[in-house]
């Protein structure tokens, strides 16, 4: 666990402009290979509340019995390996790393509890050709409850742990993007939980200033799980980009987001749940 959480923190560096610079300067002078390159080229899922990055969000969840305030935290990001360019700038295939952390806590208790963290790291092979881009990603996910939680409400403890790889492909025309595939966890504890899972979405990136504020961005994201019986979870999330759009690139969002369907958050992914906020996230 130390060694993944060293790892996640090593991706959480940001990536400076001039590295940037070079990726550009290696494509116009027509080599094929890029050593460490920045950004992907299959963009990061907007409303996805599992996409590694930097984020801060005020929310309020909606539980079976209760109601609570809560703040979800992350932080996390794509650092590319190996790309290799074809004959058009928007073309190619490229090797990452990438990983992440996801915490969720507890406004309304004295001690602002951590309630559960989210553990993950993966290997994404990533494809484009023009509009048209995939991913392909072997990765690993471990949760685990904080300790005022435990002590206070005594919940019985899963060891949620799994491998899994997920494939997505993605269609992007005009503003407009749609994504579809699905996952499988070859490797999983408790042992008994079901493997499939479908994931799809569909994304809106504006490109003029609205109100003089901001793009426009938004994006709905819907999975469903064989665990759960097929039933839907979807998240949804819109608000203005500042910055560059691309991906490597600075860029800060403030996204008013919502969700309805059983938790994305480790060790209560048997709860069905609800919550809406406000969230601040952050690209480089």
């Amino acid at each position: 666990m130390k060694a993944c959480i060293l790892i996640i923190a090593l991706l959480s560096l940001p990536i400076s402009a001039s590295a940037v610079e070079q990726d550009a300067a290696a494509g116009s002078n027509g080599s094929n290979d890029i050593f460490l390159p920045t950004g992907d080229l299959f963009r990061p899922l907007i409303a996805d509340p599992k996409q590694p990055r930097f984020f801060v969000s005020l929310r309020k969840y909606n539980f079976k019995a209760h109601n609570i305030n809560g703040a979800a935290v992350g932080y996390g990001e794509n650092f590319g390996i190996y790309k290799h360019q074809g004959k058009e700038n928007e073309s190619g295939y490229q090797l990452n790393i990438v990983g992440g952390l996801f915490a969720q806590f507890n406004l309304d208790a004295p001690s602002r509890d951590l309630l559960n963290a989210d553990y993950t790291i993966g290997f994404p092979l990533t494809y484009r050709n023009g509009p048209l881009s995939a991913r392909l990603n072997v990765y690993h996910q471990s949760s685990h409850l904080g300790d005022e939680y435990l002590l206070e409400a005594k919940p019985e403890r899963i060891n949620l742990s799994y491998e899994a790889v997920d494939l997505l492909g993605s269609y992007e025309w005009e503003k407009w993007r749609s994504y579809l595939g699905g996952e499988y966890l070859f490797r999983r504890e408790p042992g008994d939980l079901k493997p499939a899972g479908v994931h799809g979405g569909i994304e809106y990136y504006g490109t003029k200033h609205v109100l003089k504020i901001g793009r426009l961005v938004g994006g709905l994201d819907l999975k469903s799980y064989e665990e759960h019986h097929w039933s839907l979870d979807a998240a949804l999330n819109i608000g203005f980009e500042f910055g560059q759009p691309n991906p490597g690139q600075r860029r800060l969002r403030i996204m008013l987001e919502g969700y309805k369907g059983y938790s994305p958050h480790g060790q209560f992914y048997n709860d069905r749940i609800s919550y809406y906020g406000v969230g601040l996230y952050l690209g480089f």
